[in-house]
């Protein structure tokens, strides 16, 4: 099994006038390649700082970190993003689609920054990504004619089109109620279970529990890092909801 993330001793701290707030404090994190971990914690645990180095969105104030055998925590603005765009695919609790662009065209756009073009036929790309999410027969739809849990796949068909290392996604969540919860994890199993690894920020229980492995923040460490035991199948739940619903 390849590791995709490593981090060794990172550190962050921020400097709010005279006062260092340390948000991280000697982290060490090992996420293999096909695992599907959540992050938790209160707020100012550190878990979105964390999450935002993973991301190479910030540079940690000393300590390794190593995506998918590569050392990612000293480079340049244009090695970062080229890092973000071809290694990390993002989802967040807002669904950040353009209105008024069909989801074909949503899902192409990242491939537009790609300056490497590793992707030749990103057309090609973002129709696979989409049908990957179950939208193969929405791609011509504006945002404002999809629901909220279709919304949200779209984005993880965006965030997928990249073909990268891992998904980072932040609260995914947060915006939909459970029942469109539930559909949404079903995506994220889905895909795990084909071989991409997801780490996905939360902080209700309910949700990590449909993860393989729950790390549990507090002070800016990680304080609790263990296996799920009888994690939870969404698409059994998202079929209990619908005999309810009968």
């Amino acid at each position: 099994m390849n590791t995709v993330i490593e981090t060794r001793d990172i550190t962050k701290t921020y400097c709010m006038g005279d006062v260092d707030v340390r948000a991280l404090r000697g982290v060490d994190l090992t996420v293999e390649q096909g695992e599907f971990v959540a992050v938790m914690g209160s707020s100012g645990s550190g878990k979105s700082t964390l999450m935002n180095l993973l991301g190479c969105l910030d540079q940690p104030t000393s300590g390794e970190y190593i995506l998918d055998g590569n050392r990612a925590d000293s480079l340049t603005k244009n090695q970062y993003a080229d890092i973000r765009n071809q290694k990390i695919g993002f989802v967040f609790q807002v669904f950040n689609l353009l209105a008024r662009t069909t989801a074909l065209e949503n899902v192409e756009l990242p491939l537009f920054y790609d300056r490497h073009t590793r992707i030749k036929n990103p057309r090609k790309a973002a129709i696979e990504a989409l049908e990957r999410v179950g939208l193969g027969d929405r791609m011509d739809h504006e945002p404002n004619q999809l629901s909220g849990g279709q919304q949200q796949r779209v984005a993880i068909a965006r965030a997928l089109v990249n073909r990268p290392a891992i998904i980072l996604a932040d609260e995914p969540t947060g915006n939909l109620d459970s029942k469109t919860s539930i559909d949404v994890l079903s995506v994220f199993q889905e895909l795990n279970d084909q071989g991409i690894t997801i780490i996905l920020v939360t902080h209700e229980t309910e949700i990590a529990q449909y993860c393989k492995r729950i790390v549990k923040m507090r002070d800016g460490q990680i304080r609790q890092d263990y296996q799920v035991e009888s994690r939870r199948d969404a698409k059994t739940d998202l079929a209990d909801f619908r005999d309810e619903d009968l």
